[in-house]
């Protein structure tokens, strides 16, 4: 495939950055977008140009590094894939592909196609932990009863990578499917329920500190999360924060 690719090149998070065409001739269709980038680069070095930024780790579809904007959809075409598993047969000859970062005031601009996630780390950090020391003892881990039904949805909650394509895809740069599913994974085991109270409040008033902007109700981030995660954990944590703020 011969394909048109409009990337984003912005130095640093302070300088103004613009689209850059770029043609890129004979892209077969079983690479996959980053391998396509990683062609890309290869040619640009060559050329002696500076190679596009952009970050990636495991390209399995594990880490949630690989975040970008594809003709305004976060990951691009497919769902429930992350961009390193794009593929470029999803394209066709002749196609323009946009390439953009992840929008967001929380995710500011390192370079070109590469933004700060940081914010989630702090989101997780004032909350997504519990005090039971079960590091070294697996035989805790039958010691306490739980319904298959709470652990499946407890499982299902931490499948989320944040990878940040919730945000990404809300209009108003909302982080609450992020920190829902967070809140919910401890929140549906009784281990969880040590800290419940502090968790939620302390998760939710992290996520408003960081800037990220309140739920549109939409479900656009539903819709683009490569793992799924359901609103369900959204309405969770709110039940939790209403319990949570109302005690005593």
């Amino acid at each position: 495939m011969n394909l048109l690719l409009k990337i984003w090149r912005q130095k640093d998070g302070n300088s103004k950055g613009k689209l850059v065409d770029y043609p890129i001739s004979d892209i077969e269709g079983d690479m996959s977008f980053l391998e396509m980038l990683d062609v890309l680069n290869q040619g640009l070095i060559e050329q002696g140009e500076e190679p596009v930024v952009f970050d990636h780790d495991c390209r399995e579809g594990i880490c949630g590094s690989c975040s970008l904007m594809i003709n305004g959809e976060p990951h691009g075409p497919d769902r429930l894939i992350t961009t390193c598993q794009l593929h470029m047969r999803r394209f066709r000859d002749g196609d323009t592909i946009v390439i953009e970062p992840f929008r967001a005031t929380a995710f500011p601009v390192i370079k070109d196609l590469m933004v700060d996630r940081t914010a989630f780390d702090r989101i997780q950090q004032a909350g997504g932990y519990i005090s039971v020391n079960t590091s070294g003892h697996t035989v805790d881990a039958n010691a306490i009863p739980i319904e298959k039904e709470k652990a499946d949805e407890s499982f299902n909650a931490a499948a989320c990578i944040g990878c940040g394509a919730c945000v990404a895809a809300c209009k108003n740069a909302s982080a609450m499917l992020f920190t829902s599913a967070k809140v919910s994974q401890f929140a549906l085991l009784p281990q969880g329920r040590v800290e419940a109270t502090e968790r939620v409040q302390n998760m939710v008033r992290q996520m408003d500190l960081e800037g990220f902007g309140n739920c549109t109700n939409t479900g656009a981030c539903e819709v683009e999360c490569p793992k799924g995660i359901s609103l369900e954990n959204i309405a969770r944590m709110n039940r939790e924060y209403l319990m949570a703020t109302t005690k005593g």
